[in-house]
């Protein structure tokens, strides 16, 4: 891990501004033509790619529920009951983010917002080295809770199968269909549709590059969560924290990815290399340990700050997707985070906590876009449409204030809109 001090942070975050921008200009061509096939000659397109980049002939695209509960049967009950309680926690947290309609009425002018929620949503599923049964709970029970009809899960096939686990959670988080089809083409299919894939109104879900950038280009067709990057995780942590807490939490994200970004803020020198000791000595015991090794090599850094509040300016302006106050008093520190994607406080809420089970959703901005965007909720599946109402006496009374405005705009054909209406 590379060791900064507060006044060259400024390198860090150059390194991490790269690092989200570093994609390749063939990628997005490959992307496009594999969009524009797909939209051209559909279900055909898709046995195509499914052959060539899966190494499965497909019969049909749709599992059936035979298929489904055969494969549930595989998951152990102990997973089976995991999955049910995150499922129950998940749900109790988004249910109190939903919205409700409203409506104003004096004087003759009715006005009001209609919420309403997205009919039909698609969620991707990676289905590579590694299956993420808890990410269909966190992309579906949102959608579910604010009131979607119809969720469609596509997963890329494989010959032994779809993981079972995987099946089994999106029976729990109500997904309608499962597509056993994958990639950039998967993602063209839910934009525009093909003769046996009907089109969604947004496509949600993790997948690499490939997806990301199908996403990306197909956005406007539809409406898409994020443009997700590589996962980071920043900890503030203070002169009395666990360094085997510390270093295992900054490991636990840089697992993910050799572009993961683990980043520790710390007003402890002592600390500091404590951490990097653990590092060392826990590693070697952990499976993904190559992964690990590039990760904290390319984007691991440690920042000596000289105080907690510092500490916190500097987590604004990086505004990571993960952020654990590891200090003696994280509520205090708490009103000073303006810009993160999910806060884990004190010592005993580490990442994984959220990742997997507390409720929280675990689709949240990165690369700094914590600046501007939220966590996946329930607001992400709903949409808003206005609507007023004025009687004759209402409007009367105000037009001559509007038509000022639209001559103001030189926009005479509103002007004349109202003053039809007040001769």
């Amino acid at each position: 891990m590379k060791l900064y001090r507060k006044e060259n942070a400024a390198e860090l975050m150059a390194l991490l501004s790269d690092r989200a921008e570093n994609i390749s200009p063939e990628i997005m061509n490959t992307v496009a033509e594999v969009i524009a096939n797909v939209r051209k000659n559909g279900d055909a397109a898709l046995l195509e790619y499914t052959e060539k980049f899966d190494k499965v002939k497909l019969t049909s695209f749709f599992m059936t529920e035979e298929e489904k509960e055969e494969l549930i049967k595989k998951v152990p009950a102990e997973l089976r009951y995991a999955i049910d309680e995150a499922a129950d926690n998940i749900r109790a947290f988004h249910e109190k983010q939903k919205q409700n309609s409203w409506m104003t009425n004096e004087c003759g002018k009715i006005m009001g917002q209609l919420v309403r929620p997205i009919e039909k949503v698609g969620l991707y599923v990676p289905g590579g080295t590694a299956a993420y049964p808890s990410s269909v709970l966190m992309n579906a029970i949102p959608a579910k809770v604010a009131g979607v009809k119809k969720i469609t899960m596509v997963t890329p096939p494989k010959n032994e199968g779809i993981n079972p686990a995987v099946v089994y959670a999106a029976k729990v988080a109500g997904v309608c269909d499962i597509v056993k089809v994958g990639g950039a083409q998967a993602v063209a299919a839910l934009a525009y549709g093909t003769e046996s894939i009907e089109r969604v109104d947004k496509i949600v879900g993790p997948g690499n590059i490939f997806v990301a950038m199908a996403k990306k280009l197909v956005f406007g067709a539809v409406d898409i969560d994020m443009i997700a990057g590589p996962s980071e995780v920043l900890v503030i942590a203070d002169d009395r924290a666990n360094p085997a807490y510390v270093a295992a939490d900054l490991m636990s994200q840089a697992e993910h990815d050799p572009m993961a970004a683990s980043i520790l803020i710390t007003t402890s020198e002592k600390l500091a290399g404590a951490v990097e000791k653990e590092i060392e000595a826990q590693k070697a015991l952990l499976s993904r340990h190559d992964i690990i090794d590039r990760s904290l090599d390319a984007y691991g850094s440690i920042i000596i700050v000289d105080s907690l509040s510092e500490a916190a300016e500097l987590s604004n302006k990086i505004a990571p997707e993960h952020l654990e106050l590891s200090v003696a008093d994280p509520f205090t520190l708490l009103p000073l985070i303006t810009n993160a994607g999910s806060i884990f406080l004190g010592d005993n809420a580490p990442e994984p906590l959220g990742d997997y089970f507390a409720g929280p959703n675990h689709v949240l901005p990165t690369n700094g876009t914590a600046r501007f965007s939220s966590a996946l909720g329930v607001d992400s599946f709903i949409k808003k449409s206005s609507y007023l109402y004025y009687s004759e006496d209402a409007l009367q009374a105000i037009g001559e204030k509007v038509i000022t405005f639209a001559n103001a705009e030189g926009l005479s054909a509103h002007a004349n809109s109202i003053k039809q209406r007040l001769k």
